[in-house]
């Protein structure tokens, strides 16, 4: 098999321990040879300089990174300001989102969706950057039905964006139906397929209920059965995810995203399974 295209995604650190962890995890994740690492942007931009200065870090370690942009919030010269910086740092890559509103905050912005964004990213700074949007193979949680939101994807994709990456998800067919239903709409950009691995059962709960991605009841049950044996549940998960990957790049996505929670462990595990290392 051909080596397959991955990437990996890194929130800010909020602490100089946290800074080193994530350094340590990078060097590791670095030997997987992922096409580049994203950065993830807090509600309302609250982690805006921590996203920058860890994307700067990427950069000058000689490998490519993107930075995530979220409108939610932001006016059209806020935005203006920062991709004008990300321009004259050399950045050439974006995730482009609509983000999550934070608590107790009023209006969503002068850019209410990241088809929005996206349009304006264009408009501003023509082909300078390589755009990645969101993809909801599930369904985004605030979307009315499936056929408004593949709506909105392909809006995205329609106002400039070279890419997508998906939620992440437990169930292929899910993935291959969305990438079949926005195909017969004209999308020809690459869906790649977003992967979390599992390690921790209340946290995967956790994370689930906030972005609507849906846990298979097999998997559920056989979690919760581990109680507390976290070498069982790492397993499992390993297992579990391994043999996701597999079908997916079988099926022919173009590529793996890796939500790495800032760990390295899990997603080297996975990634040397799939390629028989």
């Amino acid at each position: 098999m051909e080596t397959p295209n991955i990437s990996i995604e890194f929130f800010p650190p909020k602490t100089p321990e946290g800074a080193d962890k994530l350094r340590v995890a990078r060097q590791k994740l670095a030997e997987l040879n992922p096409k580049y690492f994203s950065v993830t942007f807090g509600a309302g931009g609250s982690t805006q300089h921590g996203t920058l200065s860890t994307v700067l870090e990427i950069l000058a370690e000689g490998h490519d990174a993107a930075p995530h942009l979220s409108c939610v919030g932001g006016t059209r010269e806020s935005i203006r300001a920062i991709l004008q910086e990300f321009k004259e740092k050399g950045i050439r890559r974006l995730v482009a989102l609509r983000g999550d509103l934070p608590s107790g905050y009023g209006g969503a912005g002068e850019l209410r969706y990241a088809s929005d964004l996206v349009e304006f990213i264009r408009q501003e700074t023509g082909d300078w950057f390589h755009i990645e949007v969101a993809a909801y193979p599930e369904m985004h949680p605030q979307a009315k039905s499936p056929q408004d939101d593949l709506q909105a994807f392909v809006r995205k994709v329609q106002a400039g964006a070279n890419a997508a990456i998906t939620q992440y998800f437990y169930n292929p067919d899910a993935y291959f139906q969305f990438v079949d239903n926005a195909h017969k709409l004209g999308v020809d950009v690459p869906i790649v397929a977003g992967i979390m691995p599992i390690t921790n059962y209340t946290q995967l709960m956790r994370f689930s209920d906030m972005c609507g991605a849906e846990i298979p009841r097999w998997i559920r049950l056989k979690l919760a059965s581990f109680g507390d044996d976290s070498a069982s549940i790492k397993a499992f998960g390993l297992d579990v995810v391994s043999g996701l990957c597999e079908k997916l790049l079988a099926g022919g996505a173009p590529g793996l995203h890796f939500y790495s929670m800032n760990q390295a462990a899990a997603t080297t595990a996975i990634w040397q399974r799939i390629i028989g290392a």
